[in-house]
């Protein structure tokens, strides 16, 4: 081979320059390493320009060396940025079973590569590629089915619902299984239903108006429709703000029947919306029991005035006893734990209204399954008795 056509790597090209650089001659360095000096005095003018850029290897183009360092930072920065995709949709997978971990790689094949999401997630390459050729059996298949259904009944329930509420919706759906499994599911796909949070008390029962005995008595379960109404008024807080919720409540089915957001704590923007709500929704039966705690909005001569017209029988707490008006705080913490405290920024007033709408008429009224009415939703329970 002649010295034109050797081949020379990069590391030795450029060790060749920097001892060119102590010698006293270029030709010198170029004898003493047994190269040409021209091939030499060229390394060296490149070397001027491109300094540790120069050498790249075959094939690849020479850039500058600050250039070349920002180019591997950015190759880095992207690298980490592909890592983070891969975990942030593919941990949930992870923690299931195989099916569902491979399942998703083959999916997603095509936007990243197979290897860099075997690598991330952990998986053998070659075990994957064996999956692709010989799938898992019939049992894992059904269980990952079964998972997914129950991971998406889960998110579609606000991440509320526990063993038994999903066990009631997978019968619905003629999916059999036992209260216990479910509750294994939840625990491998790390599914936990949030907890509840307290929540500030807007009742003002300092006051001289009449108050009524408690006539319910906590007897919440009721056989007919508007038997006994159940009201309650709480705050939600909104950008800078505070609005007001009312809501009245059949304790037959546990519907909301009438609700009212406003901006005060007056009779006028509470209850009196919302009781016209309520009785242009169901019809009022003589006799009709209204429970409320003992706030003004409910002891003022205003509201006792109409109860008495359409001769409701009016029932107050007990002084300092939410439990005696259970169902409508039971709502509420459902609305805060479902809606409010899931928001990640305050709304304005309009978007408050939308998400209360939304929440009470689509979802509380239609969509929820209640432990009241044995896991069934409200137009179950009402279809069947």
């Amino acid at each position: 081979m002649t010295e034109k056509n050797k081949h020379y790597t990069p590391d030795f090209k450029e060790n060749a320059i920097l001892l060119s650089y102590k010698r006293k001659s270029v030709k010198e360095t170029a004898k003493e390493l047994g190269i040409p000096f021209k091939l030499l005095s060229k390394w060296r003018t490149i070397y001027k320009t491109f300094k540790k850029g120069s050498f790249p290897g075959k094939g690849k183009k020479r850039i500058y060396y600050e250039e070349k360092k920002v180019f591997e930072l950015e190759k880095k920065l992207t690298e980490s940025q592909l890592k983070l995709e891969i975990l942030r949709r593919g941990i949930k997978f992870k923690y299931q079973d195989k099916q569902a971990l491979y399942n998703f790689i083959h999916q997603n094949k095509k936007k990243i590569p197979i290897i860099k999401m075997c690598e991330v997630l952990g998986v053998s390459t070659s075990t994957y590629y064996l999956w692709t050729k010989r799938p898992f059996p019939k049992r894992d298949i059904r269980v990952n089915n079964l998972k997914k259904e129950i991971y998406s009944i889960f998110y579609e329930f606000k991440q509320h619902s526990g063993s038994i509420l999903i066990t009631r919706e997978l019968a619905r759906r003629e999916i059999q299984i036992s209260e216990t499994q479910v509750s294994f599911y939840l625990k491998q796909l790390g599914l936990r239903s949030k907890t509840k949070k307290k929540f500030k008390v807007t009742t003002d029962s300092k006051h001289t108006m009449y108050i009524s005995p408690n006539v319910l008595n906590r007897q919440f379960t009721i056989d007919k429709p508007s038997k006994v109404w159940v009201s309650d008024i709480t705050y939600i807080q909104i950008d800078k703000r505070f609005l007001y919720l009312t809501v009245i409540i059949d304790l037959y089915d546990r519907k909301i029947v009438g609700w009212n957001i406003s901006s005060n704590l007056s009779t006028e923007a509470t209850i009196l919306p919302s009781w016209k709500m309520a009785i242009s929704n169901r019809k009022v039966m003589d006799g009709l029991i209204f429970h409320s705690d003992r706030g003004t909005q409910y002891a003022n001569k205003l509201f006792t005035s109409i109860l008495n017209k359409y001769k409701c029988i009016q029932s107050m707490s007990r002084k300092g006893n939410s439990i005696d008006n259970a169902v409508s705080e039971s709502f509420f913490n459902s609305l805060k734990r479902e809606l409010i405290y899931m928001q990640t920024k305050l709304l304005t007033p309009q978007e408050m209204k939308m998400e209360i709408y939304d929440y009470i008429e689509n979802w509380y009224n239609k969509k929820r399954r209640h432990s009241a009415l044995n896991y069934k939703t409200i137009e179950e329970f009402n279809a069947e008795y």
